[in-house]
């Protein structure tokens, strides 16, 4: 099901090329005959299951480098995107984006938590950050 399946994006799945790309089986039961069944996928398998959302982040990511004012863009282009979230743990996501940006890309420290600190680091400091935080919702 669907925790299999988030299984086995993390295991062997990636959004760009690995030089070492595994095979995982995967058991089941076929829905054609109702049998139990044991297949093998294999990392380019999983790389275009997961293709679509994958490049609606690389479509996010440059949509937003679009409307970056030049001043910000200089410092993305110095220092680099932040990568944060789940999705930040697909393998090859970074080197995706390096490739379709050709910007650095890292990976925080901490992902899974990236967010929450980060939101936290804005309350304790407001008034110091209160000129670089949006305050009117996104379109």
């Amino acid at each position: 099901g669907e925790r299999t399946a988030e299984e086995i994006k993390m295991a062997i799945g990636s959004a760009y090329p690995l030089r070492d790309e595994p095979d995982a089986e995967i058991r089941g039961r076929d829905l054609a005959t109702g049998l139990p069944k044991t297949i093998v996928v294999s990392s380019e398998d999983i790389r275009k299951a997961i293709e679509e959302p994958v490049n609606a982040i690389v479509n996010a990511v440059k949509g937003t480098l679009d409307k970056t004012p030049p001043e910000l863009a200089a410092d993305l282009m110095d220092r680099g995107i932040v990568l944060t979230g789940g999705g930040a743990l697909l393998k090859g996501l970074d080197e995706r984006l390096r490739h379709e940006t050709n910007m650095p890309i890292h990976i925080a420290d901490r992902p899974l938590n990236a967010v929450v600190e980060g939101s936290g680091k804005c309350v304790e400091e407001f008034e110091a950050l209160e000129k670089v935080l949006i305050s009117e919702p996104r379109r």
